[in-house]
Order: structure tokens, then C-alpha cells, then sequence
């Protein structure tokens, strides 16, 4: 009996364990979905310019508008990475990228690439016509 339990453990654990990832994943980039939204929201409704700065280096993002009467931070949890920052430009990958949203302007395009430890990837996109965030699931 005690050794039918340790096998089908044995066997269930390594997909329990993928679940919880896949699960952790979705909810840090849920949470990167979340900082842009607000930043973007800053933007329109106190009709400032909001600066967003990424940084791969770090795993950090940083939102902040010109009077710093806004100012958040969100670093992201040990095990989690930011891969890339889309648009691609001609800048060191380890220099934090800045994005400005203005009010009233057209939201900049963003893609930010977050993985976990395990190599599993989310895509946190920021479309500029329909200023709608989103993450989805990279293969």
C-alpha cells in the first residue's frame, strides 16, 4: 500500500509542479498587465505624461510622472526574468528602455518578455490603438 502511494506520488508530483509554475507565471505577468494599465489610466485621467522604464538588468519596471507625485515600482519576484523589451532597438539589452505615455497621445507599443526558471515564457503587450493590455502565453 505504502509503495502504491509513493509511486503514483512519484509520478503526479512533476505535473503538479509544472501547474504551480505555469500558475506563479501567469500571475506575475497578470501583475506587469496591472502596472501598465495603471500607468496608462495615470496618463489620461491626470492628463500628465507617465515615464515607464524597464530594465532587463534589474527585473524591474518603474513608472513615474515629471512632478514624482506619481511613482510606483515593481520588481519582479526571484525566478522570474524579463527576456526582451519589444519594440526591438539598438540599445545594450541590459539598459533599461523608456516609454512615455502621454495624455491624450497614442500609448507607445510594448512587449515585454517574462520567463520563469523552467523556460516557460508570457508575452505582457500593450496595443497602441485600443490602449488594451494583455498577456498571452509563448510557445
Amino acid at each position: 500500500m505504502l509503495t502504491l502511494i509513493a509511486l503514483v506520488t512519484g509520478i503526479s508530483y512533476p505535473s503538479a509542479a509544472a501547474g504551480v509554475e505555469s500558475l506563479r507565471l501567469r500571475s506575475v505577468s497578470d501583475t506587469v498587465v496591472s502596472f501598465l494599465n495603471t500607468s496608462i489610466d495615470r496618463a489620461s485621467r491626470r492628463q500628465q505624461v507617465i515615464e515607464v522604464w524597464i530594465s532587463p538588468k534589474d527585473n524591474v519596471l518603474i513608472a513615474r510622472s515629471p512632478d514624482l507625485e506619481f511613482s510606483r515600482r515593481l520588481d519582479l519576484p526571484d525566478g522570474y526574468r524579463i527576456l526582451a523589451i519589444l519594440p526591438a532597438a539598438e540599445v545594450n539589452l541590459n539598459e533599461p528602455r523608456r516609454f512615455l505615455m502621454y495624455p491624450g497621445g497614442t500609448v507607445p507599443r510594448i512587449g515585454i518578455e517574462i520567463a520563469n526558471r523552467a523556460g516557460n515564457k508570457r508575452m505582457v503587450s500593450v496595443d497602441p490603438f485600443t490602449e488594451l493590455t494583455r498577456a498571452t502565453r509563448e510557445p
